[in-house]
């Protein structure tokens, strides 16, 4: 088989910090996948311990511009960056779909699962996590005119 994978996008990197940590200690062949978007800090942090210098992105409630001390990138194997494009783009496509309405963190964390998979096609099992509504991204990124309005092509 092959190595269980699990990915969640990073805020303030206490959940996947805490869920990184617990599996380590009782599972440390789970690979923990971070998604980050364009303009946060963590990836090129994880990366290349540096830190960017981070710009604005749309998507909301991911992604830092510091490292907070929740934040433990030893228990995280890798970083995968998306755009929100791609976030909004996955949550309204995982609304339609699968009727499931997420936010823009869980389009988030799937985007990134995707890409994820793309690398290492061969996993058989990955767990994503999707830490939030849409309920609060009605007028936002629900919206075609408000996608519109920050130039998003709408799908």
């Amino acid at each position: 088989g092959s190595t269980p994978t699990m990915l969640k996008e990073v805020g303030t990197g206490g959940t996947i910090s805490g869920v990184g940590r617990y599996f380590k200690e009782k599972a440390p062949h789970v690979k923990i996948v971070g998604v980050d978007p364009i303009g946060s800090v963590y990836a090129d942090y994880f990366k290349y311990g540096t830190l960017p210098e981070p710009h604005v992105y749309d998507v909301e409630g991911i992604g830092e511009d510091f490292l907070p001390s929740t934040m433990d990138f030893s228990v995280v194997d890798d970083v995968i960056q998306v755009s929100d494009e791609e976030s909004f783009t996955m949550a309204r496509r995982i609304s339609r779909e699968e009727g499931i309405f997420v936010g823009g963190s869980s389009g988030s964390a799937m985007a990134g699962a995707l890409k994820f998979l793309e690398k290492n096609p061969n996993l058989e099992r990955v767990v994503v996590i999707f830490p939030d509504s849409g309920y609060r991204y009605l007028s936002k990124f629900y919206s075609n005119s408000w996608l519109k309005s920050k130039g998003y092509i709408i799908d």
